[in-house]
């Protein structure tokens, strides 16, 4: 049983037909939340999101979007929300708002956070990773740090896919992995794709420049 993780979208749509070109042919794919966001593509990513039937879980911008309640956000974030809420129809905004916290697949093999389990806001790395963050599952995938790791326990898997539309850690390459439930092996996937055709379209919808040159050093 092979799963494809993604995360972390954040409305980039050149990032992700880029990821979803790269993708080998899997028995399931799963999000770890923040569908939209700073990039200017919501619809396009909440659209493959929904009409793929992903298991998806709310990320802290997804949440925003549907609420308009940002707190704690910076000026590049702020934008990205309020840019969303401007171009999404009514029912993509409703989608994200019903959006939960955490949910399963493969019949409860697989759980997804967007932070911690028991905090979708906190951030979660791979040093503070203990066995005690599972609970039976063979498989927790989180995001919202943007930034990819895989931890091994005996009792499963705890990994963060990287981040699609917005990669942190110093590559800029859209960022995605591919785990094999059964032989609880993990790849992790980086694809290149055109910044530059990023860049000209958040200047064009009058978002901050910045969202988009960041993405070329991977921060």
């Amino acid at each position: 049983m092979e799963i494809a993780l993604v995360s972390d979208i954040h409305g980039n749509r050149v990032a992700l037909d880029a990821v979803r070109e790269d993708m080998p042919a899997v028995d399931e794919v799963v999000c770890a939340g923040d569908v939209v966001g700073y990039n200017p593509w919501p619809a396009a990513a909440v659209e493959w999101v929904r009409s793929e039937s992903i298991p998806t879980v709310m990320g802290n911008h997804d949440r925003a979007v549907a609420t308009g309640d940002t707190p704690r956000f910076n000026d590049m974030a702020l934008a990205g929300v309020e840019y969303a809420r401007e171009v999404l129809a009514d029912d993509q905004i409703d989608w994200l708002g019903s959006l939960p916290a955490v949910t399963t697949a493969v019949d409860g093999r697989v759980r997804i956070v967007h932070g911690h389990p028991d905090d979708p806001d906190r951030y979660v790395y791979a040093e503070s990773v203990t066995a005690s963050i599972l609970d039976s599952e063979d498989l927790l995938v989180l995001g919202h740090t943007h930034v990819p790791f895989v931890r091994e326990f005996e009792d499963g898997l705890v990994v963060n896919p990287g981040s699609v539309g917005q990669p942190r850690d110093g590559d800029p390459g859209a960022a995605y992995a591919v785990v094999d439930l059964d032989a609880r092996t993990v790849e992790h996937h980086r694809v290149s794709y055109d910044v530059g055709a990023v860049i000209d379209a958040v200047e064009e919808a009058g978002l901050p420049r910045r969202i988009a040159t960041r993405l070329a050093y991977g921060e």
